[in-house]
């Protein structure tokens, strides 16, 4: 009859437990789903060749131009991108911005910050122990020892050395659903990472070619400069011979001021973008000089891919979308405030009224449930604080999940606005290199025609100014379509795989290989944890 009644006792502890697991995996957090967002066929701006091939189905090599096919996902390893320009001091340049930037060290650091808060919110899958060692000084009421009012209380210190232990089991999934939000929210901060340390190579770049467009200019203005000096001294021996009057001799000394001054200016204005590069290195200006070297017009022609790619390969969408999975996680979580929460606890160990009989095997001791309330608690009234919590999560998630549409229209903005300037730009520039050459004939003809006597010098004056302001707009252009290809290779989401150093394949994106596995939260937690580990070591 005993043996029957402990085997019930265990058959009720195995029901309880069981019923305990059924509740734990009755989750009351909603599925997470992908908003749908409208997604154009292919881009308006891009070439029309490229948008055919995008518009119907994955582009070929044919159509993609000098980039190869990729498997876009925002796990995917990004690769050297720069290096399509073909420019050694690019790379150099690159390197030392990822190897020094305070500001990836920075969001390095945040990335191991929310790991540390997902290891924090996965520790309360386990249960807690904690030992302990003390007196216990305490006075016992008679009633409580069953004595008479007369014999009053009784005063005693106990003495314990016990070993606690505390669970709570994931009921409704309280537990899973903060570890699912501490996760996309390391997500998120990694991909931030991968935004920021996009936004480093792209700006490095950017500044690259605006120095050089600067380096432009000043040897324009240098070459001016010698040139107007020249016809100052051209313009005074005839003044000394008699042939023209002193207003033509005042005139050409102040275009030769004129074009120093405006020299003097682009020496400022290039002091100031070389400080900003020193900045994205990681070193003071004081110990940074960049070599003068003319721009070379850029020649990469970037086609835009698969629309649908973008979502995947731009590294601030996918933070969004892991800003919507937080947001989501955490619904559920304020959901399960609104059902019973069990804590189970225990404690074992040896207790006794004097330390030195402490340890014997009489004084061993054990609780199990809580010291102090109740094991299973259930919320009955709290002036509507959970509904006003689960209200604000919803929300929350209502915002986020605006904001991603958000940021996708913008990111196709971008794109459409890069691939119009490129667009645009190669007609301009080849309209402007005809204005210089037909700018350069006019200031040869001016001059020849006032050696001669023909024309007066304001004609001269302003055949120079001509050429001047077109070669200046022309270097203009150029420093504009390479900051623009690098703008669109931004927008586009940075490199994809390795690049090509034969020139006949680049980094790029355009529709997902076929039978490409799909990407995953935790494949790209795998492929970020390498880039951002190597920076925070440095």
């Amino acid at each position: 009859m005993n043996r029957f009644e402990s085997l019930g006792g265990w058959g009720r502890a195995a029901a309880s437990g069981l019923l305990v697991a059924l509740l734990a995996a009755c989750s009351v957090e909603p599925t997470y789903k992908r908003p749908e967002v409208d997604t154009p066929a292919a881009f308006k701006e891009a070439p029309a060749a490229a948008s055919g091939a995008s518009a119907t189905s994955a582009a070929s090599p044919q159509d993609t131009g000098t980039w190869k096919q990729a498997q876009p996902a925002d796990d995917a390893h990004r690769g050297e991108w720069w290096t399509i320009f073909g420019d050694p001091q690019l790379n150099a340049l690159e390197e030392q911005a990822a190897a020094a930037n305070q500001d990836l060290k920075a969001a390095a650091a945040r990335v191991q910050q929310a790991r540390a808060v997902t290891q924090a919110a996965k520790s309360d899958w386990f249960p807690k122990f904690d030992a302990g060692f003390g007196p216990t000084r305490e006075r016992a009421s008679a009633a409580s020892q069953f004595l008479p009012d007369s014999a009053g209380g009784t005063n005693g210190t106990i003495w314990r050395a016990q070993v606690g232990a505390s669970y709570e089991t994931d009921l409704f999934g309280r537990v899973g659903s903060n570890v699912n939000a501490s996760r996309a929210d390391e997500q998120q901060s990694e991909a931030l990472f991968r935004s920021v340390q996009l936004s480093l190579q792209a700006d490095v770049a950017q500044n690259y070619f605006e120095l050089r467009e600067l380096d432009t200019d000043q040897d324009l203005y240098r070459r001016t400069v010698a040139l107007r000096e020249d016809t100052l001294k051209l313009v005074e021996r005839r003044f000394k011979e008699g042939d023209i009057g002193e207003l033509d001799v005042s005139r050409s000394r102040n275009e030769l001021a004129s074009a120093r001054a405006d020299a003097v200016g682009v020496a400022r204005q290039r002091a100031a973008s070389e400080h900003s590069l020193a900045i994205l290195l990681g070193k003071p200006p004081a110990d940074f000089s960049f070599a003068e070297a003319p721009l070379v017009p850029v020649t990469v022609r970037v086609p835009p891919g698969l629309p649908s790619a973008l979502l995947e390969r731009r590294p601030d969408i996918s933070a969004a979308e892991r800003a919507m999975m937080a947001a989501n996680a955490r619904v559920g979580l304020a959901k399960s405030a609104f059902f019973p929460k069990l804590d189970i606890t225990g404690a074992a160990g040896f207790e006794s009224a004097t330390l030195g009989d402490l340890f014997k095997w009489s004084s061993r001791a054990f609780i199990l449930g809580p010291f102090a309330g109740t094991a299973l608690t259930l919320p009955l009234f709290d002036g509507g604080r959970r509904k006003a919590n689960l209200a604000q999560a919803r929300s929350k998630y209502d915002e986020d999940v605006a904001q991603y549409r958000q940021q996708v229209l913008v990111a196709f903005r971008e794109v459409e606005d890069n691939l119009s300037d490129l667009r645009w730009l190669d007609d301009q520039m080849r309209e402007q290199n005809d204005a210089v050459v037909a700018s350069q004939r006019a200031a040869h003809l001016s001059s020849t025609q006032y050696t001669e006597g023909a024309v007066s010098y304001l004609d001269v004056i302003d055949g120079e100014r001509q050429v001047l302001t077109s070669q200046l707009q022309a270097s203009h252009l150029s420093g504009t379509q390479a900051v623009a290809t690098v703008n669109l290779i931004r927008a586009l989401g940075g490199g994809w795989g390795d690049v090509n150093p034969a020139g006949d394949e680049a980094v790029g994106a355009v529709a997902p290989a076929s039978g490409a596995a799909p990407s995953t939260l935790t494949s790209a937690v795998a492929t970020a944890s390498a880039s951002v580990d190597q920076v925070a070591k440095r």
